[in-house]
């Protein structure tokens, strides 16, 4: 397929059905082109289509930024084509084939079934602006949040302090101590590296039912577990004796929005999984916290889309 133009006519274009029209909610609006002559077909609701598409944020930190798309000359050009924080890249060249959609609401959750090719169930705004275009056509779409996929979910977000502690030393039962440093014996007296923050540690003394260990980094390491810089910026004693490690989040405010975490902890919301993936999307320095929201990078946002007909199939 050939290379779509450039983006920049498309962000001309885009601003012109934004401004123009105002983006409303439950509206969709999208750039008509010229009227099909007579007897030509049509995408019709209950039709199913196959369809290549450009996928850009229409609004938030990354506008502008494609985010998908089914075209590999698209996903493979990042100089003409910029990516968001959560774009992935296919394995291979085959992967990018135009998208099967079933034009309508009314396909099974696997998706419709037709000549040996599955016909999925798209947003809302994606498949009604297919409706009117003829094959070979091209058309520019503006889908706001509640036709696509919807608006961002408050429990998903996190505030969270720019600094934290970590105690000197900590005694875990046997079983905490091995999920905690999988694959290390506990040996009284040996060190190994703390798996998150990468400083030793050592292993104080150890029985049949507890291990105590103590955390031995030293002011000024710097370490990246969540995907940016993390430094030890105090060590110092506590009321029980343990000692507490201060660490300090390296983040700014120009950061917000263009920064993926990693919840390498496990204990976000939306995720029960260690690794979970999030976005900063506020770095606040007066209240000393940051935001981590889980949301798809999709939600909440209005999202652009250039779609081009392949084929119909009514």
């Amino acid at each position: 397929m050939a290379k779509p133009p450039s983006l920049t006519p498309l962000i001309a274009v885009i601003v012109v059905i934004v401004v123009g029209a105002g983006i409303g909610s439950g509206v969709l609006y999208y750039h008509f082109q010229p009227a099909a002559a007579p007897g030509v077909l049509t995408v019709a609701v209950g039709d199913n289509v196959t369809v290549n598409y450009i996928g850009i944020f229409g609004s938030g930190p990354e506008q502008g930024k494609v985010f998908d798309t089914s075209i590999y000359s698209v996903a493979t050009d990042s100089i003409a084509y910029p990516k968001s924080l959560q774009f992935h890249m296919r394995s291979s060249a085959a992967n990018y084939t135009p998208l099967a959609v079933h034009v309508g609401t009314d396909a099974p959750s696997g998706g419709y079934s037709l000549g040996g090719q599955s016909y999925i169930t798209v947003v809302t705004g994606f498949w009604q602006g297919l409706v009117g275009l003829t094959g070979n056509a091209t058309r520019t779409l503006a889908v706001p949040p509640d036709l696509g996929y919807g608006p961002t979910d408050p429990a998903c977000v996190a505030v969270r302090p720019l600094s934290f502690t970590v105690p000197v030393v900590q005694t875990m039962s046997g079983t905490a101590f091995s999920k905690s440093f999988p694959g290390v014996t506990a040996v009284t007296g040996s060190t190994f590296p703390q798996p998150s923050y990468g400083w030793p540690v050592v292993i104080l003394s150890t029985n049949a039912s507890f291990v105590t260990i103590e955390n031995a980094p030293t002011l000024g390491w710097s370490s990246s577990p969540a995907g940016w810089p993390m430094v030890v910026t105090g060590i110092g004693s506590t009321a029980n004796g343990t000692g507490a490690i201060t660490l300090t989040n390296e983040l700014y405010p120009s950061q917000a929005g263009h920064l993926q975490g990693k919840d390498y902890l496990g204990n976000g919301p939306c995720t029960s999984q260690s690794g979970g993936a999030f976005i900063v999307t506020a770095v606040d320095l007066g209240n000393a916290t940051y935001t981590e929201n889980f949301n798809p990078e999709v939600q909440g946002q209005t999202l652009i889309f250039i779609v081009s007909i392949v084929d119909i199939y009514p």
